[in-house]
């Protein structure tokens, strides 16, 4: 196939391999919850995503993707075109199974959604345990860390990591737990570059995966919101040098920061677009001239949970209600 891109991969600590680039599955969040999938259109992108070479696929408990990936993969398995070990899965454990012994049940039950014998890269989601009605609970994210360990000894997650953690809560989990994480999922997107959180990461020998990594170029919530847009000056003459999009320049941006990219899109334009960037690469300078956009400004911010006692971000005046709790 013309348009079929062989994505490079970055060696885990653990001596796995992850491709360098990941398909987010979020579908977003409304009124009613988290956005779902209407009849199979998940995994009919999953299925065009590995036709144009995605091997690597973000999901988790709480996004409700995990089952329509795990179709589309066992379907391009029958077909021939991939082997289980050709594709990487990441998803994540969902705030309200923390308790050592919920992690290995909610791995199961991942597992028995998708059709698949193991996940590929399993992440803590967030820091913060809450109870199965939302209120919080006390359980200590290094106690869910041993459930994570558990898991890996099980064989049903081949690597193990953390998501939305900040430096101090990383170093408790290598300092004390057994398994060191291999990956840290944080935002990363020209107005939150996370220059300090990524060195720290990577000079512990972690990988760096990015979510939401086009920031301000993309609407959210309905809404734009302040920073650059596609048309922003400095990112069209950049991307006009290497006949690229801005879109791309951003994600590109991203990989040659040493972080994994993760953009979500249902739209086949776009998905070939968004991982036909491993073909140039920019100048320090350039990187330099997109890290300027940084105000530090988070659109995964939820400040609900800013008085649980693990929250990981810097606290707001005014908090947002609790989506989760209706």
């Amino acid at each position: 196939m013309s348009s079929f891109v062989d994505v490079p991969k970055i060696k885990m600590l653990d001596g796995r391999e992850m491709p360098g680039i990941g398909l987010g599955t979020y579908l977003g969040f409304d009124k009613n919850g988290v956005v779902k999938s209407i009849d199979k259109q998940l995994r009919d992108v999953v299925l065009d995503a590995i036709d144009i070479g995605y091997r690597h696929f973000d999901t988790a408990s709480i996004y409700d993707t995990e089952a329509e990936i795990g179709e589309a993969i066992r379907m391009k398995i029958d077909e021939g075109v991939v082997k289980r070990e050709d594709v990487f899965i990441t998803t994540k454990l969902w705030n309200t199974q923390h308790r050592r012994e919920e992690v290995v049940t909610a791995m199961r039950e991942v597992l028995n959604k998708t059709g698949l014998n193991y996940v590929d890269l399993f992440l803590i989601h967030w820091p913060i345990g809450l109870n199965a009605d939302y209120s919080y609970s006390d359980v200590d994210y290094l106690e869910t860390w041993r459930g994570m360990e558990d898991v890996q000894r099980l064989g049903l997650a081949k690597s193990i990591g953390v998501s939305n953690f900040n430096k101090e809560q990383l170093q408790r989990v290598i300092n004390e737990g057994t398994v060191k994480p291999v990956a840290l999922q944080i935002e990363v997107h020209p107005q939150i570059i996370q220059k300090d959180l990524i060195s720290f990461a990577r000079s512990q020998g972690l990988v760096v995966l990015g979510y939401s990594p086009f920031g301000s170029l993309v609407m959210r919530y309905g809404m734009r919101f302040p920073g650059p847009r596609m048309d922003d000056p400095a990112l069209v003459s950049i991307a006009e040098k290497y006949g690229k999009t801005p879109a791309q320049v951003v994600l590109r941006w991203v990989v040659d920061r040493h972080v994994v990219p993760l953009p979500k899109t249902v739209n086949h334009k776009r998905l070939v677009e968004n991982i036909s960037i491993f073909d140039f690469k920019l100048t320090d300078e350039e990187i330099e001239r997109i890290n300027q956009f940084n105000s530090n400004t988070r659109y995964t911010m939820p400040s609900f949970w800013q008085t649980h006692q693990h929250y990981p971000f810097e606290k707001v005046a005014k908090p947002i209600p609790d989506p989760f709790r209706g």
